[in-house]
């Protein structure tokens, strides 16, 4: 089984920046598909950022894309998703999730979620 918790959110202005974390334990994240999701108040949950198990590939929701970066630490098993340039939008709870296959993305299932964190950006 995986847990799956993470850090890192708050209050931050337009244009600030955030790291979020994601700290895994029960597998390392080198034998899992990684993503990030959010979702707002009244809306559905939202694709963010994921990485195939390999790390090589990673994709972003269109709305994040040139903003947000997804990486991971595979020796401190944590992942991690840079928010830069946020807006008012960017507000939301962001889960991280982990899926068992190679493969990552907003088309696929994902197996484990961790219990989010909440972005607030200010205008």
């Amino acid at each position: 089984q995986v847990q799956l918790v993470e850090s890192g959110g708050g209050l931050v202005q337009t244009g600030g920046s955030l790291r979020l974390s994601c700290a895994a334990s029960g597998r390392t994240f080198s034998t899992l598909a990684v993503g990030w999701f959010r979702q707002a108040p009244g809306k559905d949950r939202e694709f963010v950022a994921a990485m195939a198990r390999g790390g090589g590939s990673t994709y972003y929701g269109d709305s994040v894309n040139g903003r947000f970066t997804i990486s991971r630490d595979t020796a401190r098993s944590t992942l991690y998703l840079q928010l830069n340039d946020l807006k008012p939008e960017d507000t939301a709870v962001y889960y991280c999730a982990a899926r068992d296959g190679w493969a990552a993305g907003p088309r696929y299932e994902y197996d484990y979620w961790g219990q989010g964190t909440q972005v607030t950006v200010s205008s």
